[in-house]
């Protein structure tokens, strides 16, 4: 049994954000989560019931959690070497805002999560100046 389990075993093993290569692929995904980042730390702030104050924080770093996957998924699966010479900052920036995400995670401060939108909201707009975006993205800026 081992032998045809070796023989029937695929050679290679491929990972895409869903698994499929849809070719799907937008920074409207991260901008959301973000923006429940810096709403949960808003009312937290705003609320002295501590059950509530306890949910928002879990649900602050699970939406960072989910920030750092979608920048991921974007700087690893959509950006080519050729962005990276049409936006020599790019690494920097994702390397920034990933970072800002796990600052997010660990802050109730709304200034972190704003910090952390205004870099997502940097790299949309590279994402949106590449020829890619506009077979790819869903959701282009108005």
């Amino acid at each position: 049994m081992q032998f045809i389990e070796r023989i029937l075993r695929p050679s290679h093993e491929a990972h895409a954000h869903c698994d499929l290569f849809c070719g799907v692929y937008d920074p409207a995904q991260a901008m959301i989560e973000a923006k429940s980042c810096l709403k949960a730390a808003e009312k937290y702030h705003a609320s002295d019931d501590d059950v509530f104050r306890a949910r928002c924080i879990a649900i602050k770093e699970e939406r960072a959690e989910l920030v750092k996957h979608h920048l991921m998924v974007l700087w690893a699966d959509f950006f080519k070497p050729h962005h990276v010479e049409q936006f020599p900052g790019l690494h920097d920036l994702f390397w920034r805002a990933i970072k800002a995400a796990g600052d997010a995670k660990k802050s109730m401060d709304p200034a972190v999560s704003q910090g952390m939108i205004d870099l997502i909201s940097e790299v949309a707009d590279m994402f949106w100046k590449t020829e890619e975006s506009k077979a790819t993205g869903l959701y282009p800026p108005a």
